[in-house]
């Protein structure tokens, strides 16, 4: 717009200032704006110095070398955080749902200036940036209890205010036993998923919140917990089963790339003593396949991961030889797929190309991509 320069209230400038190429200064009052006013050369504009660091973020996150076993579980946090995709982890209770979860944020790229601008902003909005002329530099991570209400996942209130999916924009929403909350709360999510914003409207005004988030869940096959589990037998009834995934919408369901079952460990791999692959191993391959998305995506606006990548990207991008067509066709066949849930697995297609380095898409990627696809087989 032109500006050079801003005059704000002292409790706000270090906010402000850390904007790039633009002055700022902080006043107490308007007696001090006057006086800067007709003296400015005796003023310095406020400098906040703001380093987004990577080491930063592995540094706080939990590592994933402390996950033990779980190797599909492990392999789908590295495609979801390598794509952008939706995950949701289906398994008995212990089996390291919720500790494979809070390890995704360790493994996902650092926030870009202008992505810890915008979290920033949004946390601003919400009141919940304590330490002001400091830019959030870790992606956010929030898991709300599975008896929030609609409205505090999307933001009301008489003057709008960011809910928890604002909140996590360029991060991560948690929800953790998925199927406890209330089905009419989680269908609150389905056009933020696909438009990645929410707009809330109000008598005096409409606001509109960016909403870019991943979502990542955690649920138990069954109301006991243990349907399918090895060791311990399931006590609910076929209708109770059927009754449990009812709280799921199609729709909603059709949103989420991977459905991965996870077991509980085996007696030796609990006893095992070698440490998984640390973090920093696994994040080096995730900037790589991002680095392809990115180069692939460089024309192209608002696009940076295969997750948001629309029809017309699908079709350039995802081609198929007559193999894959003929194991696609099979798959929707099988576990009756829709027309969206078929794009969803072309999408986890190309990051699991983008993973191996491969150019174009071949069988053994779709063949990976449908595996995860857990919950449409359990159906």
């Amino acid at each position: 717009m032109g500006i050079v320069g801003l005059v704000l209230p002292i409790g706000n400038a270090r906010e402000a200032a850390v904007v790039k190429d633009i002055n700022v200064y902080g006043f107490e009052n308007l007696k001090q704006v006057a006086n800067f006013l007709n003296q400015p050369d005796k003023y310095q504009p406020v400098i906040v110095e703001n380093l987004l660091e990577k080491e930063q973020l592995l540094t706080h996150s939990p590592n994933l070398k402390d996950v033990k076993g779980q190797m599909q579980g492990r392999r789908a946090l590295e495609i979801a955080a390598a794509g952008g995709h939706n995950l949701i982890f289906v398994g008995p209770p212990g089996s390291g749902k919720t500790m494979l979860a809070q390890r995704l944020p360790g493994i996902l790229p650092s926030l870009s200036f202008p992505e810890a601008l915008e979290v920033s902003q949004i946390h601003s909005v919400a009141g919940l940036l304590k330490d002001r002329g400091q830019l959030i530099t870790q992606r956010p991570f929030r898991s709300p209890h599975h008896s929030a209400s609609g409205p505090s996942l999307v933001g009301g209130g008489t003057y709008p205010r960011p809910g928890e999916i604002s909140l996590a924009h360029k991060g991560i929403l948690f929800l953790d036993e998925l199927t406890e909350f209330k089905r009419n709360v989680l269908e609150y999510l389905r056009q933020p998923l696909e438009d990645g914003q929410v707009t809330i409207s109000r008598t005096r005004q409409s606001v509109v919140f960016p909403a870019q988030f991943t979502l990542v869940a955690s649920t138990n096959p069954c109301p006991c917990g243990y349907f399918g589990d090895p060791i311990q037998n399931c006590t609910c009834s076929g209708r109770q089963r059927e009754n449990y995934w009812a709280k799921l919408s199609g729709p909603l369901m059709d949103r989420i790339d991977l459905q991965v079952a996870v077991n509980r460990l085996k007696p030796e791999e609990m006893m095992r003593q070698t440490m998984g692959e640390d973090t920093a191993v696994v994040s080096q391959r995730v900037m790589a396949a991002r680095k392809l998305a990115e180069q692939r995506f460089e024309s192209e606006i608002g696009i940076s991961c295969n997750a948001e990548m629309r029809s017309l990207h699908l079709r350039e991008f995802c081609i198929l030889d007559d193999a894959s067509r003929n194991l696609l066709e099979a798959a929707i066949r099988k576990l009756g797929l829709s027309a969206r849930a078929m794009d969803r697995v072309l999408k986890v297609s190309r990051t699991i190309a983008d993973l191996a380095g491969d150019r174009d898409l071949q069988s053994n990627h779709l063949a990976e991509a449908i595996q995860y696809r857990t919950i449409d087989r359990m159906q």
